[in-house]
């Protein structure tokens, strides 16, 4: 903590809870529901909507209140860009190695598609969470970044309506004020949102439709029975036809199978004190949510009002103290934004993200059971995606298979989903930043 201006009346809450705080409502839990879903989230939150919209008893449990997990915790930046990892130097991405260049371009569309199905669903539900369509600029670390990232605007083109462009860093002060990246590429179909206030909106929606709404009810275990499956909670048994996990980066030990799939880790924010809105304006100039090209990256932006620099990133990868991490955070935007010298800090926050083995999301069925997981930190616009398209293939209502339906998922030997390598891959990646950049100066 040494070094940062906190504000006195700092919190290590997250600066979105202001508007909308995790609400605690707790319906008495049933004996029987056509569906379960675990996880009061973006993912469990809209499939219960989409069923529930469509006549099916469905109840929610949450852990804890609803709006405490990442769906209330995350930056609010909203792209379907972050599908795998991007294409190398020369051009030809992971995911295109390994499964094709066509499956590639359908999952890119895919992504896209995420972000239209958000869009429509804010339009149609009339969820009031400060959504626009700003656009999103990704700096580049390095100018071998932005090598890579010409191959990227040309993927993404290819393969949905992203409106990708390429920057160089003489342009670039055309949307950030800073001269610290090497040019960058801006993405037009991206867009911000205000993520507690997006999360509780889904659930005035649930309610609204009649879904049953348990926090402090946490999943104590799933089996078969006949057709169906019992649920055990903290409370009761509950009798299901269906049942949907919705947990991502909050998956615990009593779904071995899916955690055991996931790298469950840390990403950290911090919120400055309110200042003038045109010194806030001038720095990110077309109010775009910003990103950059590093390992261990940096993502920001201002906030609804345009008063704030939101600013977070993977200060490390294991879960700490957010007022300990905080300092990371604050050296890495004065790096950016070296005009905010001085500036207090009145929030530092953590929540949970889940990365997979491959980097792509996923949604399919185990055993029966219905998961959806891996949104590898961007899962605003994919988490409401697949929880939409999970509700569709329940109702076998689904024009299409959903891309990331039954993709190869895999762990790794001996894995059991307790990320212990986490420090030291936050260090290694920390190194390879550092020694990049110096290459490059």
């Amino acid at each position: 903590m040494s070094g940062v201006p906190f504000s006195e009346d700092f919190k290590t809450d997250p600066f979105w809870w202001e508007a909308a705080p995790p609400r605690p409502i707790n319906d008495p839990v049933p004996d029987r529901a056509d569906v379960v879903v675990v996880g009061g989230g973006y993912a469990g939150l809209s499939t219960a909507l989409e069923l529930a919209r469509n006549g099916m008893d469905v109840v929610v449990l949450e852990a804890e209140d609803f709006g405490h997990g990442a769906s209330s915790r995350n930056g609010g930046g909203v792209s379907g860009t972050n599908v795998g990892k991007g294409p190398a130097a020369g051009g030809v991405s992971p995911v295109e190695r390994a499964l094709g260049k066509e499956k590639m371009l359908e999952l890119l569309a895919g992504g896209a598609e995420s972000m239209a199905n958000l869009e429509t669903m804010i339009q149609r539900e009339k969820l009031d969470c400060r959504y626009i369509r700003c656009g999103r600029f990704v700096g580049a670390y390095t100018p071998a970044h932005l090598d890579v990232m010409a191959a990227k605007v040309e993927h993404l083109n290819a393969a949905g309506d992203y409106g990708a462009a390429l920057l160089s860093r003489s342009e670039q002060r055309r949307e950030i004020a800073t001269d610290f990246y090497f040019g960058g590429m801006t993405i037009e179909g991206s867009g911000s949102v205000h993520p507690a206030m997006l999360n509780m909106a889904l659930l005035r929606r649930c309610q609204d439709n009649g879904v049953t709404l348990c926090a402090q009810t946490p999943m104590q275990g799933i089996s078969r029975e006949g057709d169906g499956y019992l649920v055990a909670t903290s409370r009761r048994v509950i009798q299901a036809r269906e049942v949907v996990l919705g947990t991502n980066g909050y998956t615990g030990k009593k779904t071995p199978w899916l955690r055991r799939r996931l790298i469950q880790a840390a990403s950290y924010i911090i919120a400055t004190e309110e200042r003038g809105e045109d010194e806030m304006r001038a720095l990110i100039p077309n109010n775009r949510t910003m990103a950059d090209s590093k390992r261990v990256l940096n993502y920001y932006r201002l906030s609804p009002d345009g008063r704030r620099v939101l600013f977070g990133g993977r200060a490390r990868l294991a879960p700490g103290d957010p007022a300990d991490r905080a300092g990371i955070l604050y050296r890495q935007m004065l790096d950016v934004f070296p005009q905010l010298d001085g500036i207090k800090i009145s929030h530092a926050w953590t929540g949970g993200i889940a990365f997979t083995f491959d980097f792509l999301p996923h949604m399919g069925r185990h055993d029966g059971v219905h998961y959806m997981a891996g949104c590898n930190g961007a899962g605003v616009a994919m988490m409401t995606y697949l929880g939409t398209q999970t509700a569709l293939k329940i109702l076998g209502k689904a024009n299409r298979p959903c891309p990331f339906d039954e993709l190869p998922f895999n762990s790794r030997p001996f894995y059991t989903g307790h990320a212990w390598f986490l420090p030291i891959v936050s260090s290694y990646y920390a190194l390879r930043d550092y020694v990049d950049r110096a290459r490059a100066a």
